[in-house]
């Protein structure tokens, strides 16, 4: 039988931060897909400092988690066992560098630095504006659209690791590939570095607003989602490969494959985690049988069935 949550115990195995820390957290209202159950322990670090100083003394055999927006998450029934880390204000200031350059805080969300490059007629980081994540996500997933890559744009990171010791990665240290960082997995991205271009505001203007309308009229932005559930294969597009095993519209319970753009998953109101993630594999199975591709999740899944599940 799986083990029960019980985050009053492990919280009083950790030492006190100076940020937030809540036992039997619940984390639905935290992800897009609002469904899942709680995180044994939910930790808010005040700072870099806070974040270094928790893990360091977080016992080893403890899993550590860190979400963002919870935009490309889905979080499993049962909870998450462990510690999730979630990082708030004390990682969301942005700032204006010499040469175009700007620093931000990983919990800042990728359209705002998009927004903050054009206040400062910054270009070459509009494509942040279609990523619906943090740069801490996209740092993680070198998260892109419309065909830039967070490597294209990454000068350096910087990062906390499971023993608490800070690290300055450089883009070359990241090895990135398609949406996927070679970074130590646990590695807690705290900070980046990002170049520009000089720009005309008004043309950067026009081009964030493309990306706004692209978005609008593609994808269902509106809905419960997890934005691109699939990594696209080489070679071919994922939502492609899903209409043409019939699957657009297909649903499993409030479960369903979105009939706007078939590579992203809703949940209609009362789905459950259980029920999405099945839909996934249903939809990677499918697509194997009538086209011989494997599909791969895009979106991240933690945690652990409920319990008789």
């Amino acid at each position: 039988m799986m083990a029960k949550l019980d985050g009053e115990k492990l919280l009083a195995r950790l030492p006190k931060p100076r940020g937030r820390i809540e036992a039997n957290a619940p984390l639905a209202d935290l992800t897009w897909f609002r469904v899942g159950g709680p995180a044994e322990v939910l930790f808010t670090p005040a700072d870099e400092d806070d974040l270094a100083s928790m893990l360091k003394a977080t016992p080893a055999e403890v899993p550590v988690y860190v979400i963002g927006v919870g935009s490309n998450l889905l979080v499993r029934d049962g909870g998450v066992p462990g510690m999730v880390i979630r990082l708030g204000k004390g990682f969301a200031e942005t700032t204006l560098e010499p040469g175009h350059r700007i620093r931000t805080g990983t919990a800042v969300p990728d359209v705002r630095v998009a927004r903050f490059a054009l206040d400062h007629s910054i270009g070459e980081l509009t494509f942040l504006r279609g990523i619906p994540g943090t740069i801490g996500g996209a740092l993680r997933m070198n998260g892109g659209a419309y065909g830039r890559e967070t490597k294209d744009v990454l000068i350096e990171a910087r990062a906390v690791d499971r023993r608490g010791s800070l690290h300055v990665l450089s883009n070359a240290d990241m090895q990135y590939t398609y949406r996927h960082c070679g970074a130590p997995e646990d590695f807690i991205f705290t900070q980046a570095l990002l170049q520009g271009a000089a720009g005309d505001k008004d043309e950067i203007a026009r081009a964030m607003n493309e990306v706004t309308e692209r978005r609008e009229a593609t994808q269902p932005i509106k809905s419960r989602t997890g934005g691109s559930t699939f990594k696209n294969p080489p070679g071919h597009k994922s939502w492609q490969l899903i209409d043409q095993a019939g699957l657009r519209g297909f649903a499993i319970g409030p479960a369903k494959v979105s009939e706007l753009h078939c590579n992203f998953l809703i949940n209609e109101g009362g789905a459950t985690a259980a029920q999405i993630e099945e839909l996934g594999e249903t939809i990677r199975q499918r697509v194997k049988t009538t086209s011989g591709i494997e599909l791969d999740w895009e979106i991240k899944r933690i945690g652990i069935p409920a319990e008789g599940a």
